[in-house]
């Protein structure tokens, strides 16, 4: 298989390995063509790197068509309906994976599983979803990569049946931050972050219809502080969305951001340039939190819960049922217990100390804490010493 990076060459690739033509409705190959032209033109990539990102966007393209076959064949799957999904948002770095990992241990709340996350079709049934042969190849991936890289254990978990974010949802429509943390790309940060997310979050709600379909709940929480970015297209598309934000001091968030991300990408090519990078990720999330307490501010406060990152760390038993009341619910007993056996399996720091300095990527607390002035007092955000 070639390793060029042409959209068009990509496209026909997919659909001759499926023997499927429809990618539905929705752009996607605005996004698709900016970031190939972005990765040709920009990304500085080894072998690997080529064959990894070759390798993730033909299974995109795949999984989309593949997506489109199930609706084809089976059109009452778009009667589905998703209530009131809970979004978990903010910074990264601010305890949203543990958060989501608490909620998901819930049997009333449906998460986004690794395993059905990069292959969602066939969609997942009930009856065979903790036997499912996807969950073998995802651990044995996840595998692979801790094995590439040990340091990522201390900075990221992942477990094949556990929660993970929707970049692959949204990475069908081409539209997604996490394309930045494998690869040097700014032209296409530049048109992401302008770009019109609408579209992307439709398709997102429609691979969540295919995979609730014959897997329930229907009660669903998705986790990525990406989608921070992007909240009042979320409102758009799921009208009665809510909202759990988590909060950490900015320059704990960008120091540690910096470091995943510069891991992440000398696996693959060359390390960024440290202060090129603490730039970039500096823009981005600043301009992130701006938009979030802009839509923030426009909706109704109760749809809004807010977690601190300190307390989550202290007691995350207590922090979770704030949130629970936050939202108008009430865990189960069945729950509870799911959630304290997963707190008394996995304590803080298990997988080592995940360690980074700020002024490695040419920022400093003032400076950070100045760009973030407004959201830290708007919401009482907490600076470590």
């Amino acid at each position: 298989m070639s390793l060029d990076f042409d959209s068009s060459s990509l496209i026909d690739a997919a659909r001759t390995e499926t023997g499927l033509d429809a990618f539905g409705e929705g752009d996607f190959e605005s996004g698709l063509e900016v970031l190939t032209r972005s990765l040709a033109e920009q990304a500085t990539l080894n072998d690997l790197g080529r064959a990894v990102w070759r390798h993730r966007l033909h299974g995109l393209l795949v999984q989309r068509l593949r997506v489109e076959d199930w609706y084809a064949r089976h059109p009452e799957i778009d009667a589905q309906a998703i209530p009131a999904p809970i979004f978990i948002v903010g910074l990264p770095r601010t305890g949203t994976t543990a958060l989501s990992h608490l909620l998901a241990r819930d049997p009333a709340i449906r998460s986004l599983r690794v395993w059905e996350s990069a292959e969602p079709t066939p969609p997942p049934e009930s009856a065979t979803q903790h036997s499912d042969p996807r969950i073998a190849r995802a651990e044995a991936q996840i595998a692979a990569l801790q094995q590439m890289s040990p340091r990522l254990a201390s900075m990221h978990e992942d477990t094949p049946t556990g929660p993970t974010e929707h970049q692959d949802l949204l990475g069908m429509s081409f539209r997604t931050n996490h394309f930045l943390g494998m690869a040097w790309l700014p032209d296409y940060a530049c048109w992401w972050q302008g770009c019109d997310m609408v579209d992307a979050y439709r398709y997102h709600r429609r691979v969540l219809k295919l995979l609730q379909w014959r897997c329930p709940p229907t009660s669903w929480h998705l986790k990525s502080p990406s989608d921070s970015f992007a909240l009042a297209a979320i409102v758009r598309v799921y009208p009665d969305a809510r909202f759990v934000m988590t909060h950490r001091d900015p320059a704990r968030v960008l120091g540690s951001v910096c470091s995943l991300i510069a891991t992440v990408q000398e696996m693959t090519g060359e390390r960024p340039d440290p202060r090129a990078l603490g730039a970039s990720e500096l823009h981005a999330w600043t301009l992130a939190v701006e938009r979030t307490l802009a839509v923030r501010d426009a909706l109704a406060e109760d749809r809004f819960v807010d977690l601190h990152f300190d307390a989550l760390v202290d007691d995350p038993l207590a922090a979770i049922e704030t949130v629970y009341v936050g939202l108008g619910m009430k865990p189960s007993d069945d729950a509870r217990a799911a959630m304290r056996a997963h707190v008394d399996a996995n304590p803080h720091g298990r997988h080592g100390e995940h360690r980074y300095a700020l002024a490695d990527w040419g920022l400093d607390e003032g400076v950070v804490h100045d760009a973030f002035d407004t959201y830290i007092a708007r919401c009482g955000v907490r600076i470590e010493s």
